[in-house]
């Protein structure tokens, strides 16, 4: 590479980079994203299963690069193992445009009660609950410019816990739905409340270079091959391109962040793809690894200014790292059971469901709460259409015992053949608490030898309470269809693919790493730009706020580089 010096230096390529890769590219900025992952173009994203469920493609193998996870046994004690020996791999969307690509797209703002979850409902015992340093009103612009510039699909209805806006609907109309939406609708009335449709990071018409949605229905886990889907890479990084002014290199593993010994970071130090130390000079930084990632990296940037690690001397990097809580549940519908017309109906492929319930937002429910307490949303979806997941199912009957033969062939071609199952997703906020942190392995390191991340998973049972109070009110609503076989299950099991905290940001350094506007405390010249802001989490997937957020910290960079000498890009 010619050029090693630019304006900005961005880490990372996923929802937290692209906002700040684009707005700064526009204008006129110097910018180089490095990305540990290789870069995917549209046409590598195909329907291919055995890519999706049975191979690390779009994640790191585990051989290469493990990570630590400690997770308490029955005795209470924490135990730590590497994933490369237990196969619990904690990557996701290692490549250009990071997870992003490989999101479903459900778009839910955060509430305004969830940036005072202190104020609003006190303190919890066990739980490092915080307000945030902002508030709804001022990330709600920033909300509204996503559904513009990413693509938000939907439509606004009236509801009882709709937050404000500041216009009257989204910019795309919304997605093609499956009958069983209707059906979910008529149940939630009978019994009281409104059913929300779910707005969704998907185009329904073309925008830009990107097609409308295909209704191939492979959204979750899957590259869009349509560019349909909101991805940082479809939406920004390739308009961020067409500037000429940013350049994108992966296959890049930043492994240092170097400081001059006044607080300015003057380098970032990664290898290439051939495993050689190469660096790059910028006169901002902004880190947007992902959540644990982002905390290893600044724990890895150790040196005389910052001995535990980089804006690390309150001791703070890492802590507080949070997930999305709640769980799963289903429910089938047995084709026998219904009329030919609805059958038909049902069985119409790529459709959405799109419904939500938002009705427990907040919980006011004396019999199972004592006082008012956050809860949180039901997210409806069909079962995913990969087909070896399906099938993988079918091979446990109801005692847990394996089946084979041609008794296997008959469970698989009823499974396929006779029922539809939808599922619903409960998400409710992870409270952060002192057992869920990010630290630096001092036994496992990866393939270049660097300390990997050791991630303790620890999970407060409120979580779990609230979680299980949805799951009842989702059951309900699938029995009142007419569902068979209605379950569920709630863990503290985090999802990796729903991580935020560890470099929460707020007005005290002493209990936080990074300023309102996301610059870290510590550091004269270094934001983190990804989830890793977040000192609680709601109760919504994650992407749409990182997302809005990355577009408010990129307005706030622009201010403080505003009248800077310009670096020619090339």
């Amino acid at each position: 590479m010619k050029n090693k010096q630019f304006d900005i230096c961005i880490i990372g390529s996923g929802a937290g980079a692209g906002p700040v890769a684009y707005e700064l590219s526009k204008a006129g900025y110097a910018v180089v994203v490095l990305e540990k992952g290789p870069w995917f173009r549209t046409k590598h994203f195909t329907k291919d299963e055995i890519v999706t469920s049975r191979r690390s493609v779009y994640t790191p193998t585990l051989k290469d690069e493990p990570q630590v996870i400690e997770s308490q046994d029955d005795d209470g004690e924490w135990i730590a193992k590497s994933n490369y020996k237990t196969g619990r791999d904690f990557w996701n969307g290692n490549c250009v445009g990071g997870s992003s690509n490989f999101m479903s797209g459900y778009f839910h703002r955060m509430k305004p009660m969830d940036f005072r979850l202190l104020s609003e409902y006190s303190e919890i015992e066990g739980a490092n609950i915080v307000d945030w340093p902002i508030s709804y009103e001022e990330l709600e612009p920033y909300y509204t410019k996503v559904e513009r510039v990413i693509g938000v699909s939907g439509r606004i209805v009236d509801h009882d816990a709709q937050e404000p806006r500041s216009t009257d609907n989204f910019p795309f109309p919304p997605l093609e739905e499956n009958v069983i939406s209707s059906w979910i609708d008529k149940a939630a009335d009978k019994q009281g409340y409104k059913m929300v449709p779910v707005p969704r990071a998907i185009l329904s018409q073309p925008k830009d270079k990107r097609n409308a949605c295909v209704y191939s229905n492979y959204c979750g886990s899957y590259g869009c091959s349509s560019d349909a889907k909101g991805s940082s890479r479809a939406s920004l990084l390739n308009l961020a391109l067409e500037t000429g002014n940013c350049t994108i290199l992966p296959n890049s593993k930043v492994f240092h962040l170097e400081t001059d010994g006044h607080r300015n970071v003057v380098k970032a130090h990664y290898y290439n793809i051939n495993g050689e130390k190469e660096f790059v000079e910028a006169g901002i930084y902004a880190v947007a690894g992902q959540a644990v990632e982002t905390s290893r990296l600044l724990l890895m940037s150790k040196n005389r200014e910052f001995p535990m690690g980089l804006a690390n001397n309150s001791g703070q990097v890492g802590k507080n790292l949070i997930f999305s809580a709640g769980g799963t549940g289903w429910g089938h519908f047995y084709y026998n059971d219904l009329p030919e017309e609805a059958v038909d109906k049902l069985k119409m492929p790529g459709l959405f469901v799109n419904r939500s319930i938002h009705h427990w937002y907040e919980i006011n429910d004396p019999e199972a709460f004592p006082q008012r307490v956050k809860g949180g949303i039901v997210d409806f979806l069909f079962e995913h259409p990969n087909s070896i997941r399906r099938a993988v199912r079918c091979k446990w009957d109801n005692d847990g015992n394996l089946v084979y033969g041609s008794e296997l062939k008959k469970r698989v071609h009823s499974y396929f053949t006779g029922q539809r199952r939808l599922n619903f997703e409960v998400f409710c906020d992870w409270l952060p608490n002192d057992n869920c942190f990010v630290s630096l392995s001092d036994k496992v390191a990866d393939k270049w030898g660097d300390p990997v991340a050791k991630i303790r998973t620890g999970y407060h049972p409120h979580d779990l309470k609230v979680g299980e109070y949805l799951a009842e009110r989702a059951e309900e609503l699938l029995r009142a269809m007419g569902a068979h076989n209605v379950n569920s299950g709630i863990s503290g099991s985090p999802p990796p693919n729903l991580q935020a905290g560890g470099c929460r940001f707020g007005h005290d350094p002493a209990t936080s790493v990074l300023d309102a506007d996301c610059k870290a405390h510590e550091v004269n010249n270094l934001y983190v730009t990804d989830g890793s802001f977040m000192p609680t989490g709601g109760s919504t997937t994650y992407t749409w706020t990182i997302y809005a957020n990355s577009f408010r910290v990129a307005d706030k960079i622009l201010e403080k580089m505003s009248g800077r000498k310009k670096i020619a890009a090339g």
